[in-house]
């Protein structure tokens, strides 16, 4: 049975590592991270928000607390 992308992206968080809007493009086909991180958030997950800018660019990434 193939996961959900909340559960991918909940696997890939688990690992220790963190995930940007790209990193979800990129390996889940997730275009809409932040309302996936809010869905694992409701889950009771607590999950930290770090913005980072690079480049002139501003972007969330998100980790496991």
């Amino acid at each position: 049975m193939k996961k959900t992308q909340n559960e991918r992206i909940l696997a890939y968080l688990e690992k220790g590592k963190s995930i940007t809007p790209l990193d979800a493009l990129n390996k889940f086909q997730c275009f809409r991270l932040a309302a996936r991180i809010s869905d694992l958030r409701k889950e009771g997950l607590n999950i930290a928000t770090k913005y980072v800018t690079k480049e002139g660019k501003n972007y969330a990434s998100y980790r496991l607390v």
